[in-house]
């Protein structure tokens, strides 16, 4: 948030960082920047953070760079207490407004607006952005931050003018949740499309569990009241990290990117992704969309409104027909719109032999067939303009393949997640031995080259005896974050048989690589598990199975590898005992150690 909200009617407090006896001057200069326009235009993503994809921007305001009024809280203040807020507002929102278009930025724009401008007569926001004389002017992609910052004397008039607004095509957010008066009541009575926790909740959120609970109850709520939450001010990959695992859906900040006149339209393709960064719930539901794919009919741009009402009317359970142009989806024509459009008076005879390109979907929500279910669902979550009753779209390499429903989708899901979680780990919630079994009966049977690789800790059980099953258990689950950290969603697959064995199943060609930096991963953590005596004698006194008083080096990973012959091995059973032994080998070998079995696949040894 850039700007203070409102002004009150009590003695004003001096302008941040300005000495108050030059008020009157600055007055005076808060009118000169804006009937010269000397104002600036940023603009910073908001970004779906399980897509890494760009959701929309905020739209923030700088004063002239050689004026005390170019830090925002500088200038907003200065007009409030010079009594041309509304003025200084209506300036940037137009501005705003025009710069997102001629940029040609995807998504939706937020613009910061004070209650007390909210609830100004006659709707200054929707006339400033109308008097732009801007055509592409569309209220549906714009959302209205109010500022939780100052005290809302007049939650009725701000309520009203809010729904008003609403009603144009707007949608509302509530800025800087915690930070303010009455963040909650605004919510409930206002019943926002958005809400952004403030800032202070996200600093270092992954080093206090306090802030973490503050964030999941927010995420709650707003689950019960259908408000998307936006997380601002992500400047770590810890703190990213952190929202990812609670599972917030929108991020802003400058982990992201900073605020910029010329803001990027993609992001980086190096940022870890919801499934990636969240290692405990990292296993795949095992299933993708192509599967849910039903032929229904489609349309080209030639076809007229006539005929694809005519078609709709042949398929009453079809709401989405594509529009293909050589097999390849260029939108989507929605019943619901093409139907509304038919029943008015004349339509039949203005629009009948038109093209339905003219009314149609330009930006359907299409995914590849070969996606995850739930990578799916998440694309749908932060779609800006799916509404439930919506099809989606199924591709093979770009080519039509098929619609989507949600209540199929729905339904998978919630059938894999019954399954998966009725054979899944309890404490790291990994799949167990029978989905980890299908998996590779699953490979055999497609005659997909896989390599199988068994991990054990070494010396567990004295390190669990001398420190306790809840540590152990802590040690347990820092593993499962390292194997998933290091695997690839889309090829590869972690399984957890029990105590401290696990199971990679990798199609990925880097396999061996992945497995090394594993190795190194787990070297670096084990330290946290061990007191500083313990680390500076490099292990710890124990007992074997037969009781005698043995020194047990600090815990080490053996990972034992194989690649199976499609053509010598027919199942899992077959596959286990080649990992069992390879497992056997690795554990031979002192320290975090990689064995690979050179008589399936030519490579070396390795020991770290």
């Amino acid at each position: 948030m850039n700007m203070p909200a409102t002004c009150t009617d009590v003695e004003p407090e001096p302008v941040s960082g300005i000495n108050r006896a030059a008020l009157p001057d600055l007055g005076a200069e808060v009118r000169s920047i804006i009937e010269q326009g000397r104002l600036s235009i940023l603009f910073q993503p908001i970004v779906a953070v399980g897509e890494n994809t760009i959701h929309g921007y905020e739209a923030l305001t700088r004063g002239p760079s050689d004026s005390p009024l170019h830090a925002p809280v500088s200038l907003f203040n200065a007009a409030c207490q010079a009594g041309l807020l509304l003025e200084l507002e209506t300036q940037c929102w137009r501005l705003a407004h025009d710069s997102f278009i001629e940029l040609g930025l995807p998504g939706r724009l937020f613009l910061n607006t004070s209650s007390r401008s909210l609830i100004q007569p006659g709707q200054p926001l929707l006339k400033a952005l109308q008097g732009s004389g801007n055509p592409q002017f569309q209220p549906e992609r714009v959302v209205i931050e109010i500022t939780e910052q100052y005290p809302i004397d007049d939650f009725p008039a701000v309520v009203q003018a809010a729904s008003n607004y609403r009603m144009q095509g707007f949608q509302l957010a509530i800025d800087d949740l915690g930070a303010g008066y009455a963040g909650l009541r605004l919510w409930s009575e206002l019943r926002p499309d958005y809400v952004k926790i403030d800032s202070h909740f996200l600093q270092r959120i992954h080093e206090d569990p306090v802030k973490q609970e503050f964030v999941r109850s927010i995420r709650d709520i707003a689950l019960g009241t259908k408000s998307l939450v936006i997380a601002e001010g992500i400047e770590t990959h810890g703190e990213y990290q952190a929202l990812l695992q609670i599972g917030i859906g929108l991020g802003q900040g400058y982990f992201f990117s900073r605020p910029k006149s010329r803001p990027p339209l993609e992001l980086a393709n190096d940022l870890p992704d919801m499934e990636a960064s969240s290692s405990l719930r990292r296993q795949r539901l095992s299933e993708t969309i192509g599967a849910l794919a039903l032929a229904v009919p489609t349309v080209t741009p030639e076809t007229t409104v006539d005929e694809a009402v005519a078609l709709l009317q042949d398929y009453p359970e079809v709401h989405t027909m594509p529009v293909l142009v050589e097999n390849r989806p260029i939108g989507a024509v929605r019943r619901h719109r093409l139907m509304e459009l038919y029943l008015k008076q004349y339509s039949r005879e203005l629009y009948g032999r038109r093209p339905v390109t003219r009314f149609m979907d330009r930006h359907p929500l299409s995914v590849e067939h070969d996606l995850p279910v739930e990578r799916v669902s998440q694309k749908i979550t932060n779609h800006l303009n799916f509404e439930i009753e919506h099809q989606f779209i199924i591709t093979r390499n770009g080519e039509y393949l098929g619609i989507g429903l949600v209540r199929d989708l729905l339904k998978k899901i919630t059938d894999l997640q019954i399954r998966n979680a009725r054979y899944a780990n309890p404490l790291t919630l990994l799949p167990g031995n029978v989905p980890i079994y299908e998996h590779i009966d699953q490979l055999l049977e497609e005659q997909r080259r896989f390599t199988v690789c068994y991990c054990d800790l070494d010396h567990f059980k004295p390190y669990n005896d001398n420190y306790g099953y809840s540590r152990g258990d802590e040690v347990i689950q820092k593993l499962a974050q390292v194997l998933c950290a290091h695997i690839d969603d889309q090829h590869d697959f972690a399984g957890h048989i029990g105590g401290d064995d696990f199971i990679l199943i990798f199609t990925s060609e880097d396999w061996q690589e992945r497995c090394e930096h594993i190795l190194r991963h787990f070297e670096r953590e084990r330290s946290l598990f061990y007191s500083d005596t313990d680390l500076d004698q490099g292990g710890i006194w124990g007992h074997d199975r037969q009781g005698n008083s043995l020194f047990f080096s600090l815990l080490s990973l053996s990972i034992g590898a194989v690649t199976p012959e499609m053509d010598r091995n027919q199942n899992h059973h077959q596959i286990a005992t080649l990992a069992t032994e390879a497992k056997c080998q690795a554990k031979k070998m002192p320290g975090n150690s990689l064995f690979i079995d050179r008589r399936r696949a030519h490579l070396p040894m390795i020991s770290l």
